[in-house]
């Protein structure tokens, strides 16, 4: 009897400014400061469910643009009807909010808070390190390489579009891992039992593909995403506590002991520790 390996799909957005030295402007008051790569994980089968269900949701809210966090959260472009009633705005969320938990999806993601990136890389790098995209997709991979390396399964990667210069580094990111592996320091990564080569070139599948905002995977990436960047600087956000609770995290599925390895990664939060030695 012929055996199907199963197969996941990983589609992925970013949120923030790949860009090391970038200054936010404003200053923001939670302190947020990051590049993030992330989004979900969703068996190839159950795409169609997912499919569904998002079509199911635009057509009774008379949707015919995507749904974008930034703007659902700020009530902008698109989305500023949602300032004009607040009851229906109440339900508009609600409902927004119980599809997304019902999706057979996990989140991962690799955040990155930029101030403390360049204060612990930039003279390992000669006050150039690397741009965050590199870091935040090379951990990225790696994670979800890992989850299906555990469940005998192949990997297909998509991401969102975002210029050519960008979706051809994305690209070139991966053809590095599938010819010389991670390229981090091996004596600080022990830790976090790195894929080799070989498990790259054996599990992910072909390369990285650009997708635009219309599919509906790209949308659901980009509605998660949020909320797990949040939770590096807010560990009570609701948003993410209802994911986490619908177990559409990945942490969730993890032993503690496997979580730093192979769970959400928030790098470079240093001053998170700095605040619990004083507490």
């Amino acid at each position: 009897m012929f055996f199907m390996q199963p197969r996941y799909h990983l589609y992925f957005d970013d949120s923030g400014s790949r860009q090391p030295d970038h200054k936010p402007n404003p200053v923001r008051d939670d302190g947020m400061d990051y590049f993030a790569l992330g989004g979900i994980l969703i068996n190839e089968e159950r795409i169609p469910e997912l499919i569904e269900k998002h079509r199911n949701f635009s057509r009774k809210w008379n949707l015919t643009y995507p749904l974008h966090s930034t703007s659902i959260r700020g009530s902008r472009k698109e989305f500023s009807w949602l300032k004009k009633d607040e009851t229906l705005k109440a339900e508009f969320l609600f409902e927004l909010e119980q599809m997304i938990v019902s999706l057979p999806i996990i989140g991962l993601a690799c955040v990155i808070h930029r101030p403390g990136y360049v204060k612990r890389y930039s003279d390992k790098h000669q006050g150039k390190p690397w741009l965050l995209c590199k870091t935040a997709f090379t951990i990225l991979t790696e994670r979800a390489a890992k989850f299906c390396k555990r469940n005998n399964a192949q990997l297909e990667i998509f991401f969102e579009q975002s210029g050519p210069k960008e979706d051809q580094d994305i690209k070139n990111y991966m053809r590095a891992l599938k010819r010389e592996g991670m390229p981090f320091d091996q004596n600080n990564s022990q830790l976090y039992n790195q894929v080799e080569v070989n498990d790259f070139r054996s599990i992910v599948l072909g390369e990285p593909r650009e997708k635009t905002k219309k599919t509906p995977m790209i949308q659901i990436a980009d509605l998660v995403l949020y909320p797990m960047v949040k939770a590096g600087y807010e560990e009570t956000y609701e948003p993410f506590l209802k994911l986490r609770n619908a177990k559409q995290i990945i942490d969730v599925l993890l032993l503690e002991s496997e979580i730093p390895s192979q769970g959400i990664k928030y790098s470079c939060f240093d001053f998170k520790n700095k605040k619990a030695q004083k507490n």
